[in-house]
């Protein structure tokens, strides 16, 4: 575990580094709820209707605007072909990789999630399940969506490729976390919702290390 949290802590140092990676998908989140009333409707009434799937929508797609980024530059120079080849568990570097990509992408979405959704007029009781699904949601589609990246690694333009892959994978989510958010605006429970993201999470907390480890050594051995 020492040795997991050493390489965690490089990628995230890394991350850090790529500043502009880092603030595109929170910039692209930021312009979709902000121009979202403008060329829909300035009605609040009708945003707070709409909001719990304007929010989920977003949040998804700039999720997915930095998938293609987990593996490109480790690709790119090589160093993803040495991660492949080291002699140890690779699968623990990928889901290094993964978690490192929620932290910096998924997780700020999510912190910044409660002042955006004010422009959408969300009740504030629905605050919390926005983001506790948010949260523990973003965390799923960077697992799920790590496997299409690596998939697509090795291609020049992989972007749209990428998108046609994972955005099937990506629904269930989308439709508990807006389920969840849009409940708890009408003063329900969304505990159900919230078990079903969890659940999703763990499965692919599970498998997508090992999935995603073979798709790279397929995307590299073709390369």
């Amino acid at each position: 575990m020492s040795a997991f949290w050493a390489m965690l802590q490089r990628e995230l140092v890394v991350a850090y580094r790529r500043r502009t990676d880092l603030l595109n998908p929170l910039l692209f989140f930021l312009m979709v709820i902000t121009l979202f009333p403008m060329g829909v409707t300035p009605d609040m009434e009708k945003l707070g209707e709409l909001s719990a799937g304007i929010l989920w929508v977003a949040a998804l797609l700039a999720t997915l605007l930095s998938l293609d980024m987990m593996f490109r530059a480790d690709f790119d120079d090589g160093t993803l072909e040495q991660i492949l080849l080291s002699n140890g568990v690779v699968e623990w570097r990928v889901l290094a990789k993964m978690l490192t990509h929620w932290l910096v992408t998924g997780l700020p979405l999510t912190l910044i999630s409660p002042a955006l959704s004010l422009m959408l007029a969300l009740p504030g009781r629905a605050v919390p399940a926005l983001m506790l699904s948010l949260g523990v949601g973003t965390l799923a589609l960077s697992l799920i969506g790590s496997v299409g990246a690596a998939l697509t690694v090795g291609l020049r333009k992989g972007g749209l490729l990428l998108s046609l892959l994972v955005m099937p994978l990506f629904i269930p989510v989308l439709i508990f976390g807006a389920s969840a958010v849009a409940s708890a605006a009408l003063g329900l429970g969304f505990k159900i919702q919230l078990l079903y993201i969890c659940a999703i999470s763990l499965v692919a907390l599970a498998l997508a290390p090992w999935i995603t480890t073979v798709a790279l050594r397929i995307s590299v051995n073709q390369s």
